[in-house]
C-alpha cells in the first residue's frame, strides 16, 4: 500500500491545506473583508467598531464561542455527524472489514464464553449450541473465503446481519 509516495504526498498536501492554512488564510481573508468593505463603509457599523482591532476582538470573543457550540451541536445533538459516519463506512473498505471482523470477533466470543461458563460449572453442552458453534465458523468461513477489499461483501455482511 505504500508504493504510491505521489499519492499519500498528495493527501498530506490536501490535509494541511484543508485543515490549517486555507483555515487560516479563510479567517483572515473574512475579517479583513467584512471590516474594510462592509464597516468601514456604514458610519452605524463603524461606531459598533471603532477598529478593525476592536472588530476582531469582538468577532473573536463572539465567534469562538458559538462555532464551539455549533461544532458541538454537529456532532452531539443532531444526525448529521451519523450521516457522514454512514458514508465513510459504505466508502472505505478498511473501515467496514474492522468494523465485520469485530462484530465477528464478538459473536464468536459470546458464544464460547457461553460454552465455557457452562463447562466450568459442570453442565453439559447441548448439541444445539455445539451446532450453533459450528454454524458460526461455517457462516464466517464462508463470508471470510469470498470477501475482498474491492468487492463490498463486508459493507453487505453488516447491514445483514446487523439491521443498519
Amino acid at each position: 500500500m505504500r508504493n504510491n509516495p505521489g499519492f499519500r504526498a498528495w493527501f498530506y498536501f490536501r490535509q494541511g491545506w484543508s485543515t490549517y492554512f486555507a483555515f487560516i488564510f479563510a479567517a483572515t481573508n473574512t475579517l479583513t473583508v467584512t471590516y474594510y468593505l462592509a464597516i468601514e463603509n456604514y458610519p452605524s457599523l463603524k461606531s459598533i467598531f471603532p477598529s478593525f482591532e476592536q472588530y476582531i476582538i469582538i468577532v473573536v470573543l463572539v465567534g469562538i464561542p458559538l462555532l464551539i457550540g455549533i461544532g458541538y451541536a454537529h456532532y452531539k445533538k443532531t444526525p448529521s455527524y451519523r450521516a457522514e459516519a454512514d458514508v465513510w463506512m459504505e466508502s472505505n473498505p478498511y473501515w467496514a472489514r474492522v468494523l465485520v471482523n469485530t462484530q465477528l470477533s464478538l459473536t464468536l466470543n459470546m458464544k464460547l464464553t457461553d460454552i465455557l461458563l457452562k463447562s466450568s460449572s459442570k453442565q453439559e453442552i447441548t448439541q444445539n449450541e455445539i451446532n450453533e458453534i459450528k454454524e458460526l465458523q461455517t457462516n464466517f468461513i464462508d463470508h471470510m473465503e469470498n470477501r475482498t477489499l474491492s468487492n463490498k461483501k463486508d459493507q453487505a455482511y453488516f447491514k445483514e446481519n446487523y439491521k443498519l
